[in-house]
């Protein structure tokens, strides 16, 4: 029972953690090298880590232009963003300057000898594999490639999660102990008297 009870309480973390690491904003030091505009063929489970279309599928592909932003990373390894309005869909970042970003994005390219560092702020995971994207929410310029980035916004709105979480199961807990508990427990004590009066 107690593995059980791990197991489902592990599944269930984990499924937090992924909704929230892949939901929060996330930020980056890169350098732009490129911007580009791409057709892309969505189709299958993997339409969900793209932004929400107006446009109806046909044969279940939706087939839509969709805006690249090429970086590196100060390691040196590359890094690419793509740059969807989200509307007043899901995640809630309310994007919809898509094409002011496209521009700033092209106007901050840079080469290896002259490099201009710029923070990119996004939400999403990058898989090679399953060809999905981050989404670039906004970009503003970086002192350096060692400049530190600490995720204090993430880390006050996930203390406030876990705090309303935790008021609302008091609250529950104290609305069962005065209301529905002793319904339960006058009703197992009227039971055992009944009992006792039968035996005699």
């Amino acid at each position: 029972m107690r593995i059980a009870k791990f197991t489902i309480f592990a599944i269930f973390a984990l499924i937090a953690f992924a909704f929230f690491h892949y939901n929060l904003p996330q930020r980056d030091i890169v350098r732009i090298v490129n911007t580009y505009e791409e057709r892309q063929n969505l189709q299958g489970w993997t339409t969900m880590f793209w932004g929400a279309s107006e446009t109806t599928p046909v044969n279940g592909v939706e087939t839509r232009d969709i805006q690249f932003i090429q970086t590196i990373l100060p390691n040196g390894k590359p890094m690419v963003f793509r740059n969807e309005d989200t509307g007043w869909g899901w995640p809630p970042y309310f994007k919809f300057d898509t094409a002011s970003l496209y521009t700033e994005a092209a106007d901050a390219i840079s080469d290896k000898d002259t490099p201009e560092w710029v923070i990119v702020r996004h939400y999403g995971w990058r898989n090679e594999f399953l060809s999905i994207f981050p989404n670039a929410v906004s970009i503003s310029p970086a002192t350096g490639p060692e400049q530190r980035l600490l995720p204090w916004g993430n880390g006050i709105l996930i203390l406030g999660i876990v705090i309303f979480i935790l008021t609302i199961r008091r609250l529950c807990l104290g609305f069962y102990s005065r209301s529905i508990r002793p319904i339960f427990v006058g009703t197992s004590e009227n039971l055992k008297d009944l009992q006792d009066r039968f035996k005699r």
